[in-house]
């Protein structure tokens, strides 16, 4: 069995490995977000222009933003490394006596250790190592070394005979228009070689668009620099343990590797052994800056939040590692440094967890097709950068530090075309790859995309005017469905009777047929109700521009949606699929039935407020639909409460998602409009992956102990997961359980097992690699404190549904107490006055603050139950960086844009004004502001801005005829309002959901809720952030 459980998820490929395509880098901008040039694609074809900044994509690096791709290296660091082992190149000579790799006991990857912890290795890269935007490429990818001699694994690599000219398989690549060709500045230089590529998509970069339908290409290979390295990890291998020598590689410094090049049997490679000292001496200093050592007194510094997004702190490993490890917005832990052991990691009061965006969209991402994925023979772990050749023909796995053999045709790489090289393949040269999964990883046949839509027809949902603009979303995105020739479609409607809708072929038009059985609910002529989107697409846009008149006299004003899925669970079991369902109103008959349990004087009461379910209905429905590979997304419309505490369990245990819009009317509240519209299109366009599986592992003496997400937990360690779409963030807590003595490293890995929407079994694996330290001091120094908030949200909320809210808000208090009385305690040697906080906290106690106000855990009777469910949902299903972003918002100053600074992308000028502090304090009755809570938007105009921001920007004469509910800014001929569109629709860009944005004067209604964002500031029932440090620091002073 080639994994433990991975495999068992239904569904595999259906597919012929495409042939000779080792690598398909395949750009995925399938489901790009708002403003996307290419909504729905989910193909290996690459758009001509790659957008620098895809819109969905909020962390892709291009334009000016030269951020380190697969590391987390500091903004304004740039990587020069080109895609993985694309170009055959001079071996190398180790002019360092840096050690290439961990000995056998070292070979992990450190985490860092809180208490609590999530899984490292989820979130994928947002580029993958293979094309960095923006830094002119010095270096051809497959000549990065391999830092902890990676091995990687799925690649075919028989040896072609002498005479071929075709390597086995074959990569996609950049090539840099013009200009110096790429350079591998751990070369020797050598001579150009040929490198024959078979290209199957068009790849492009820097502008330049190379098309090779299945045509081979020659490009010359780059002139390798000479060689300059840290750590010749990779490059060759350490014979045994304890004291390697340093050697060159095989092939004299200078001669070149000629293409074809078969070397007689395993040749050791000595090298020097990696130590923990080694590490930690030649590593200090890399990569921190300077002031993380340093404590700062809260209560005197008053201005710590920076001006410019907070970027992940970067692990302290030598920079070669470093470079290869994940991109932290995929993967990232709460501890850059994991403590040797859960006494010490008890002792900081910090938690330990990883944060994982295993499914976002990336740029590009290495795709390898092979017959052969090579694995750990023990623990199952997937061939990564960091594992250990101890010669050309043995591997050590940087997990359970298994040695295993490098399989035959893994020997070969058949982008350089060298025999005995396998630590230059791409599955050891990139922290994030996809593998195109052999018959074995299947239990059956790749299942086809089916669709199924369940639409709340009663006569509140028809007044609300919903259906029009979802049928009209719909019919205009029915081409742009992720799928293929074999892509199903399904509708059934609903109030008191459940109504089917037969599209068979040969029918003049849709055939409605009505079941008003709803105590036994059956399917009357399955055959015809999910069918092929293709052949029957006539008949499906005829329905879908007759069902909003079709129900417009309905005076039915009950919701039987408990049979109405299960009736939809019954048509889709078979097959597996999605199932979106549109309600507006608390079920009111039938199976799962609900009464209103929200009580609008008590909502302040925390004590009694309803966050569990009041019915197990919809969480046993949702454990069926995932038995079946059948995911439930929830579309909640609603003015009314609806109890979305019992109907979210539809969708978290069915690894589904919940949308909630509140007060939805097409007329009363058009703003909703076009935010369901907007969102409804990223939904039905984005990619999505069915019927997979999830599976996070660690280092041997770490173990994962609770995990947060919408899935449901099948095994010990393996998420079910029906769909998993590139929105989706997890989060798990993880404890150190054996001590973890003698390792310098340890690794995490995530692997994503799933069937893509054109019938492949793909696997997306993220490996992530951390330090492991012995102080206290060193913990606090690699905290990272947005991971660390964010994973403390997510306990909060369950802290919150199994104690209570007030129990929850203790719980976040005190472990902001906690840490900085341990740090207090037992890492400053004197005692001085105030509120001491090393520099990696210095904003803990502000992020948790923010995280009090947020509508999830707030105090007050202001909040609706809904709007608090839906925002805890929120909370366990959004990646970090829409987490941070709705807790602590944004704020930025508009009447004065510049271009200094700016970003170019795609050439628009987006400004990029500094970041200030959420108090009234920063405001100017002279300026605008714009404040970005992530899912919405404020621009508070003052009472004395300059005429021309009115009127250059807003477009009105004066201040006064600023409209009270405006929300669009016009198009103006002006540079004013160029730059001020470009920034909002940047921003915008960036995320999954669309914000609305309230333009506000002083005396607007909406006012209250732009001062609720101002967290620094005192509230009717919160403290303000310097009485809140005050009450911290008497805690940790008694």
């Amino acid at each position: 069995v080639p994994d433990g459980a991975e495999n068992t998820a239904p569904g595999g490929a259906g597919y012929s490995p495409v042939q000779n395509s080792l690598m398909h880098s395949s750009q995925m901008l399938d489901g790009q977000g708002f403003g996307s040039t290419v909504p729905g694609l989910y193909s290996h074809q690459i758009p001509t222009k790659v957008p620098v900044h895809p819109s969905s994509g909020q962390y892709n690096f291009g334009g000016s933003q030269n951020v380190s791709l697969l590391s987390n290296q500091g903004s304004g660091q740039t990587l020069n490394r080109p895609p993985a082992g694309l170009i055959s190149m001079a071996p190398l000579q180790h002019t360092s006596s840096v050690p290439q790799m961990l000995p056998p006991s070292q070979n992990s990857a450190a985490i860092p250790s809180s208490s609590s912890s999530f899984v490292p290795g989820a979130y994928p890269p947002a580029l993958s190592n293979w094309q960095y935007g923006q830094t002119p490429m010095s270096q051809p990818t497959g000549s990065q070394t391999n830092h902890f001699a990676h091995v990687a694994g799925t690649l075919p690599t028989q040896p072609l005979s002498s005479g071929s000219t075709n390597p086995a398989t074959s990569y996609q690549y950049t090539v840099s228009p013009g200009g110096p060709p790429l350079q591998n500045s751990y070369m020797k230089p050598g001579k150009k070689d040929k490198v024959n590529i078979r290209t199957l998509v068009q790849w492009h970069m820097f502008g330049l668009s190379y098309t090779s339908g299945y045509k081979t290409t020659t490009y010359p290979s780059p002139v390798p620099q000479n060689l300059k390295m840290g750590r010749n990890v990779g490059y060759s291998y350490p014979t045994l343990p304890p004291g390697y020598q340093n050697a060159s590689s095989p092939g004299a410094p200078g001669m070149q590797s000629s293409p074809l090049q078969y070397q007689a049997g395993p040749q050791p490679f000595p090298q020097p052994a990696l130590g923990t000292n080694h590490i930690t001496g030649s590593m200090s200093g890399l990569s921190l800056q300077p002031e993380g050592l340093r404590s700062i007194n809260l209560l005197q510094e008053r201005n710590i939040l920076p001006t410019t997004p907070l970027q992940a702190p970067v692990p302290n490993l030598h920079e070669e590692i470093q470079k290869l490890n994940c991109n932290p917005e995929l993967f990232r832990c709460t501890l850059t440094n994991i403590p040797q052991t859960q006494a010490l990691l008890n002792k900081a009061k910090l938690p330990l967890g990883l944060l994982l965006h295993p499914f976002k969209d990336l740029s590009q991402l290495p795709v390898v097709t092979s017959s052969t994925i090579v694995r750990c023979r023990s623990c199952r772990t997937y061939i990564n950068p960091f594992v250990s050749f101890l010669d050309q023909r043995r591997w050590k796995c940087n997990l359970c530090y298994r040695v295993n053999d490098v399989p035959e045709e893994f020997m070969y790489n058949p982008v350089t075309r060298v025999y005995g090289e396998p630590h230059k393949r791409p599955e050891v040269q990139n922290a994030t790859i996809e593998f195109m999964a052999p018959s074995e990883y299947m239990l059956r046949p790749p299942q086809p995309p089916v669709y199924l839509f369940v639409f709340d027809v009663s006569h509140n949902a028809i007044e609300t005017g919903y259906l029009t603009t979802v049928s009209k979303t719909l019919l205009d995105n029915l081409d742009l469905l992720p799928g293929n020739t074999r892509t199903k479609i399904g509708f059934i409607t609903f109030d008191s009777t459940i109504h089917f809708y037969s599209l068979q072929e040969g029918l003049s038009q849709p055939q409605m047929l009505i079941v008003s059985d709803i105590e036994d609910v059956f399917i009357p002529m399955p055959e015809n109700l999910l069918v092929n989107l293709n052949e029957n697409k006539e008949l499906i846009q005829d329905l879908l521009r007759t069902l909003p008149q079709m129900f417009t006299k309905s005076l039915e004003t009950q919701s039987a949606l408990g049979p109405a899925l299960q009736a939809a669970f019954k048509l889709m079991s078979p097959t597996g699929g999605r199932i979106s369902v549109f309600q507006t109103q608390l079920p009111s008959v039938g199976v799962g039935s609900l009464k209103s349990r929200e009580e609008p004087n008590q909502r302040a009461s925390a004590k009694d407020i309803h966050l569990t379910p009041s019915t197990d209905f919809y969480k046993k429905l949702a454990l069926d639909c995932s038995g079946q590979q059948v995911a439930v997304d929830l579309f909640l419309l609603s003015g009314q409460y609806s109890d979305l505490a019992s109907l979210g369990c539809i969708s978290r245990y069915s690894a589904g998602s919940v949308y909630y819009y509140q007060s939805y009317h097409h007329q009363h509240n058009p703003v909703q409009v076009e935010k369901l519209q907007k969102e409804l299109k990223r939904y039905l366009t984005r990619k999505i992956g069915f019927e997979a599986v999830m599976r996070i592992r660690c280092t041997k003496g770490l173990s994962i102990h609770t995990f947060h997400g919408n899935f449901f937990v099948r095994s010990t360690d393996l998420l079910s997961l029906p769909n998993v779409n590139p929105d989706a963030g997890y989060a798990v807590q993880m404890s150190v359980e054996e001590s973890l003595t003698d390792m310098p490293v340890v690794s995490f890995q995530s692997a994503l097992l799933y069937t893509s929407s054109k019938g492949e079994r793909r696997i997306r694996v993220h490996t992530m690699c951390l330090p492991v330290v012995t102080t206290l001091n060193d913990v606090y120094l690699g905290a990272d404190v947005q991971a660390i908030t964010g994973l403390l949200a997510n306990m909060a909320v369950d802290r919150s549904v199994s104690a209570s809210l007030s129990d929850a808000r203790d719980a976040l208090v005190n472990a902001v107490i906690d840490s900085l009385s341990a740090y207090r305690s037992s890492v400053l040697s004197i005692q001085q006055p105030g509120l001491m906080a090393p520099y990696s906290l210095r904003l803990f106690p502000l992020h948790v603050l923010a995280l009090l106000k947020q509508k999830a855990f707030q105090t007050g009777t202001n909040i609706r139950l809904d709007e608090r469910i839906f925002t805890m949902c929120q909370v366990k299903n959004q990646p970090l960086i829409f987490l941070m972003l709705m807790t602590h918002p944004n704020l930025y100053r508009v009447d004065n844009l510049t271009d200094e600074g700016a970003l170019n992308i795609n050439d628009r000028t987006i400004p990029q004004p500094p970041i200030l502090q959420l108090s009234v304090e920063k405001l100017s009755r002279d300026g605008a502001y714009l404040m970005d809570a992530g899912s919405v938007m404020f621009m508070w105009v003052g009472k004395n801005c300059g005429q021309n921001f009115v009127s250059q920007v807003l477009g009105v004469p004066s201040y006064v005829s600023i409209p009270q509910n405006m929300t669009h800014l016009p198009e103006l001929e002006t540079a004013e309002s160029t730059r001020t569109i470009a920034f909002i629709s940047w921003l915008r860009e960036q995320r999954p959901f669309f914000p609305i944005l309230h333009i506000i004067r002083d005396e607007s209604p909406l006012k209250s809720s732009f001062l609720q964002n101002m967290i620094e500031d005192r509230t009717e029932s919160a403290l303000s952030y310097y009485e809140f440090l005050l009450h911290i620091q008497q805690q940790v002073n008694k």
